[in-house]
């Protein structure tokens, strides 16, 4: 009998400075080497997707964000073992707040415009993260992304349920 396929639940914020073209990205260090990365993390036990959004911007900028839309659900295997879905979120801001990043594992956070991103393509953490900008470009920016309503996000956890 084969073992159950169990990718890991990740969601990731595309924050763009929509006056200066400026993108939020974090800088982490992961096993003695320089990563890029939206602010990103796992779904957590009863938060929703959205939820575990809000908390990974703030855990890791340290900015209070509800996210916008949706640009799209991502599938990657970045080994046999380690699979993931990845749902990305944006915001868009007029200003750029200053990032404040609580996670001790992160370095610092950085306002990049998307050719300073491209250009550090090998440091960036999957490929998904330039993946999801594209996406946010061609699609986002001409008015078309997805509803937070497409996720059902508010309906009540087993563990919700229970309380109630």
């Amino acid at each position: 009998m084969s073992q159950r396929y169990k990718p890991n639940v990740t969601v990731a914020c595309i924050i763009h400075a929509t006056s200066q073209d400026k993108y939020l990205m974090v800088e982490e260090w992961i096993d003695g080497e320089q990563r890029f990365n939206q602010p990103a993390g796992h779904l957590e036990a009863n938060e929703s997707i959205i939820q575990a959004c809000e908390r990974e911007v703030f855990e890791e900028t340290g900015l209070s964000l509800k996210p916008q839309g949706l640009v799209g659900i991502y599938q990657f295997s970045a080994s046999e073992d380690l699979a993931f879905v990845r749902f990305t979120f944006f915001v868009q801001l007029n200003d750029m707040p200053s990032p404040t990043p609580q996670d001790k594992a992160i370095h610092s956070a950085h306002w990049l415009s998307f050719t300073q991103i491209e250009a550090q393509q090998s440091l960036l953490r999957s490929p998904l993260v330039l993946d999801c900008l594209k996406d946010y470009l061609n699609n986002v920016q001409i008015g078309q992304s997805y509803p937070l309503s497409l996720l059902n996000s508010d309906r009540l956890t087993i563990a919700q349920a229970s309380k109630a």
